[in-house]
């Protein structure tokens, strides 16, 4: 069992001392290959061979959930037709560990000959496909992980690296945001982290006036079947919330009093444009199970921790 341990260690350090030369070994070519793409109107048109094809569809479809247009196209597909998908709006990034894989060769001279921008990655500086390339983002020389040099290990990391590096620069640039993210991230629980309030919140609120009867809260609370009612004031601004623990710390005479009188003032509030991810933490930290979404002091919703639950956040 030692030896399969220490085999992992060996890969895993490998991949990354040869990372810290990825990192140590980046130049002008890496912002030049940052202005090709925000130069290009078009996609970014992501290609490789292989397990590099495999980087490559991965590269891509980081680049277009963080804002930067890229679709993957596969070489040996574009020799029969795919090259169409290939535009002089587009910019290419080409993908390849020895820089000579021959499925390659229409592609790059579909962009040499429609003057397509190409961004190459290999580790060979002086092959085809870096001595074509507009901008060559030469990999390291480092040994692969596998000891033998034949499996695509070490180099196949060093290039998903470099597209992540190139995803996230652009992401930057373009000062994408959690609720850009979330467009592209709409299923599963990342979305639901991203959800804002204003998302989830119901605009049918149980409410009273301050000055309206027990009686009046209590049939509202029993209709809306949140457990709660919020309290307005003569402006509409909500002064206060009523719960059962008021109703319990009320009962003596409860039905005699008014709703200003039972309600606990000041609630814990929050703004419809804020992640729903901090109302759930809110109602979590504070044992409550409903929020009002409010703004400008006045209750634009009400969110139940319940419709955290169902949008899969926990």
């Amino acid at each position: 069992m030692n030896s399969f341990l220490d085999t992992a260690t060996r890969v895993i350090r490998t991949e990354a001392r040869a990372l810290d030369l990825l990192a140590d070994g980046l130049g002008p070519e890496f912002q030049q290959a940052i202005d090709l793409i925000l130069g290009a109107s078009g996609r970014v048109i992501v290609s490789g061979m292989g397990k590099s094809g495999h980087i490559a569809r991965k590269i891509a479809a980081t680049l277009a959930s963080t804002g930067t247009p890229a679709q993957f196209v596969h070489p040996a597909e574009a020799s029969h037709g795919d090259l169409g998908m290939v535009t002089q709006s587009d910019v290419a990034l080409v993908l390849s560990n020895s820089g000579e894989t021959p499925e390659l060769a229409d592609l790059i001279a579909h962009t040499r000959r429609f003057r397509i921008p190409l961004i190459g990655v290999a580790s060979k500086p002086g092959s085809t496909l870096l001595r074509q390339s507009d901008v060559a983002l030469v990999l390291p020389d480092a040994p692969e992980a596998c000891g033998r040099g034949i499996v695509p290990t070490t180099s196949t990391t060093m290039t998903l690296a470099l597209g992540d590096a190139l995803a996230v620069a652009l992401m930057e640039h373009r000062e994408f945001t959690a609720e850009h993210f979330r467009t592209f991230h709409p299923g599963g629980k990342l979305g639901a982290l991203l959800a804002k309030v204003g998302d989830l919140m119901h605009d049918e609120m149980p409410l009273v006036q301050e000055n309206d009867p027990m009686t009046e809260a209590l049939l509202i609370i029993s209709q809306k079947g949140y457990g709660v009612t919020g309290v307005l004031d003569g402006g509409g601004q909500l002064t206060g919330i009523i719960t059962d623990g008021d109703l319990r710390r009320h009962m003596d005479g409860l039905l005699d009093r008014s709703a200003a009188e039972v309600m606990t003032r000041n609630p814990s509030v929050i703004e419809p444009d804020a992640l729903a991810a901090a109302a759930l933490a809110e109602m979590q930290s504070r044992k409550i199970t409903c929020l009002f979404a409010v703004t400008d002091g006045k209750p634009v919703g009400i969110l139940h921790i319940h419709d955290c639950l169902r949008a899969g956040m926990v």
